[in-house]
């Protein structure tokens, strides 16, 4: 849909959902680059779209003095060419010769000012710049934003995107994932880790673990010879630094709290509950 309507695709879901993984899936299903802009507190133009060579605008200006060559008007006009612009990621997609896949990634973190920004790349596909004028792609890229939900984005943002929200996902799909990506760890080991993350993320935790942290635990459990759970969660105490990332959330999963998740529901009652996950 977002190719045949030219439209951008914002991806909103919790952090560790794989929403930066739909970016590269997408790049490599589609056979293109993937060039990546990752947003944070106080990025501008320059880390985002483009700035000046300054050095070699000066290297220029001095070979120009020494030489007592061009006058000051065609000098201007010259350092401010594109032989002295340096693109950043946005204007890299727009001026790519192929299309690629452009991933904003965590556009919630940058600022609203860089959002207001972003409004006229997203709808016409075009930078501005003042000593250019505007620079339209030569290929429209395909366009994903990614947002945790730190921050309320704008009505105009999303007016000019496709939505979809990103749940974890269930039981059965995460089960699929891990045997894809760690094909060489057993598989009672795979489902009884990954129903364990699945019972995990329903206690009440500062950061609840991702997929990335499921395939780091499973990676971590294989390389110790594991081919299930054990039954004593003091085997398991090692292993939790893969999964519980904050102070807090390792102090509050005492041993106790770990055995009732290895003793948790059947693999096939965690399925039904994960199944319903949209």
């Amino acid at each position: 849909m977002a190719l045949s309507l030219e439209r951008p695709v914002l991806l909103e879901g919790e952090a560790g959902v794989g929403k930066t993984a739909v970016a590269a899936a997408c790049a490599r299903a589609l056979g293109r680059p993937l060039l990546r802009l990752q947003c944070y507190e106080g990025l501008d133009l320059g880390q985002a779209v483009y700035e000046w060579n300054y050095s070699r605008q000066l290297l220029e200006i001095r070979l120009s003095e020494a030489s007592g060559g061009t006058d000051k008007q065609a000098l201007r006009g010259n350092l401010f060419s594109e032989e002295f612009l340096l693109e950043r990621p946005l204007l890299q997609a727009i001026r790519s010769p192929e299309p690629c896949v452009l991933l904003i990634d965590e556009i919630d973190r940058a600022d609203e000012a860089f959002e207001a920004f972003l409004l006229e790349m997203l709808s016409e596909f075009q930078i501005s710049i003042p000593e250019l004028g505007t620079l339209t792609a030569r290929s429209k890229p395909l366009v994903i934003l990614t947002s945790n939900g730190t921050r309320d984005l704008s009505d105009a943002l999303r007016r000019r995107c496709l939505f979809h929200y990103l749940d974890f996902p269930s039981l059965a799909r995460e089960m699929h994932i891990v045997r894809t990506l760690v094909p060489e760890a057993h598989s009672r080991l795979v489902e009884e880790a990954v129903a364990f993350v699945q019972r995990l993320r329903r206690e009440d935790l500062d950061k609840t673990p991702g997929i990335a942290e499921t395939l780091d635990w499973v990676r971590v459990l294989f390389k110790l010879g594991m081919t299930e759970l054990p039954v004593d969660p003091a085997q398991l105490a090692p292993s939790l630094a893969a999964l519980l990332k904050t102070r807090n959330d390792r102090w509050a999963l005492t041993p106790e709290r770990v055995g009732k998740l290895i003793d948790g529901p059947r693999i096939g009652q965690d399925v039904g509950v994960a199944g319903g996950m949209k």
